[in-house]
């Protein structure tokens, strides 16, 4: 089950943080209101056939997919992690369903502070393009997610400051207006 709090604004790791202090939830309705970022609950051991996801791969267009997942042992694994966390914007929208394991999204809310967006499997995200995000893993180190896009897969990472490019400002003009 998906859970959204708010968060230290660290640069920091924090994988622990919501066990240091007490957490501010909010809930996932909310969530997506003040942020765009839109929760889905799939089957994630038959999501091939999941009517939700199905659905959304439909509507949205997304005609490509892959696989990935964190594994300690790959030789650029810690470069990886702190690629993931360093804050950035896509020029498309993030989405990721956990397939297995779990971690953390953060996002930026209007007021820059930092969400932390809890993912378990079953669990699909879509973060929007524009808004700054970061990932991290919890305390188990494992993430196994299917990755969804239009067309080609873009992976491509614009890190803060990033303000002026045309995703963001559409990003923050859909902010202004509500999702």
């Amino acid at each position: 089950m998906v859970r959204a709090w708010y968060m230290d604004d660290s640069s920091e790791d924090q994988r622990l943080e919501h066990h240091r202090n007490p957490p501010k939830f909010i809930e996932i309705p909310q969530l997506c209101k003040s942020t765009g970022v839109e929760h889905f609950k799939i089957k994630h051991d038959s999501f091939e056939t999941d009517d939700v996801l199905l659905n959304l791969k439909k509507e949205r267009g997304y005609t490509y997919e892959d696989e990935f997942q964190t594994e300690e042992s790959r030789p650029d694994y810690e470069a990886k992690l702190r690629t993931f966390y360093t804050e950035h914007i896509h020029t498309d929208e993030e989405i990721r369903l956990c397939l297995s394991g779990s971690g953390y999204f953060d996002v930026r809310d209007a007021n820059d502070e930092w969400i932390r967006i809890e993912v378990t499997p079953g669990d699909l995200i879509i973060i929007p393009s524009g808004i700054y995000h970061r990932f991290t893993l919890d305390t188990k180190n494992f993430i196994r997610v299917k990755r969804y896009f239009v067309g080609e897969p873009i992976w491509t990472p614009y890190n803060r400051p990033a303000d002026k490019m045309e995703a963001r400002l559409n990003y923050l003009n859909k902010l202004k207006a509500g999702f």
